[in-house]
């Protein structure tokens, strides 16, 4: 681990932030709950304040999970099972994005699987166009191709938008060295390399995620959404959560 500390405070001007579907819901629950999703867009809407640009890639976890449609005996092919949770972003993306204009926000709801309906597609050029309009723009169904996680399509999306950083949204208040809510004496890292993260088996984000930061030197910085302010300070370059980069 390097003992420097992360980039000074206002130093971002465009983030991709990921949140899973843990931040639509109260905890242990399933389904959306609006009281949860206006208080993420209160958060979001303070940071985007701030005047970073700021891209919201979501997860669906909350609706289903693809695995519960492929253990044991169940008979739907994975491949749907990842289609049908690309749905679940897709929804819960239409509930923060209203939450969101009801506290005065412009935004852009953008998928990866065509839903004319109801968003945009998802254009590398056009999302940097809202971006800079000072949009915020919120981006479902991960990649648009199965097999794929939402922590891969965010970092995808990261690299394609040219972000200053990756934020990764979580209940916990970074990365520990075990399991916090199984082991009271895990340690809260304040910063790791990549490769920490790789030797330790730690479980940030997916392998192919944390490869591609790794490739493109996206840095990372996993934080509790659920501390009051933490998605502000955590845009603003402060000193939260756990950062993940190289050394230098």
């Amino acid at each position: 681990m390097s003992a420097e500390g992360p980039p000074s405070a206002g130093v971002y001007r465009r983030v991709v932030l990921k949140i899973s579907g843990e931040g639509f819901v109260h905890g242990g629950e399933r389904g959306i709950a609006m009281d949860a999703v206006a208080h993420l867009a209160q958060q979001t809407s303070r940071a985007a304040q701030h005047g970073v640009q700021l891209a919201i890639v979501l997860g669906g976890g909350n609706i289903l999970r693809g695995a519960q449609f492929t253990a044991g005996n169940a008979s739907i092919h994975e491949a749907t099972a990842h289609y049908m949770g690309m749905l679940a972003t897709i929804m819960n993306g239409l509930a923060l994005q209203d939450a969101l204009e009801m506290l005065g926000c412009q935004t852009r709801l953008m998928t990866a699987i065509r839903t004319d309906g109801v968003a945009e597609p998802y254009i590398r050029r056009r999302a940097r166009r809202h971006l800079e309009k000072g949009r915020i723009i919120l981006l479902a169904a991960g990649t648009g191709s199965p097999f794929v996680t939402t922590d891969t399509a965010a970092a995808q999306r990261a690299l394609e938008l040219e972000a200053d950083i990756l934020l990764k949204a979580t209940k916990v208040d970074g990365v520990f060295s075990d399991d916090p809510e199984r082991n009271p004496h895990a340690m809260l890292y304040s910063e790791l390399t990549y490769e920490d993260v790789r030797r330790q088996n730690l479980r940030v984000m997916d392998c192919e995620a944390i490869t591609k930061c790794q490739q493109y030197q996206m840095p990372i910085l996993v934080f509790n959404f659920r501390r009051e302010g933490n998605i502000e300070r955590a845009v603003r370059g402060e000193r939260v959560g756990t950062l993940i980069r190289d050394k230098g």
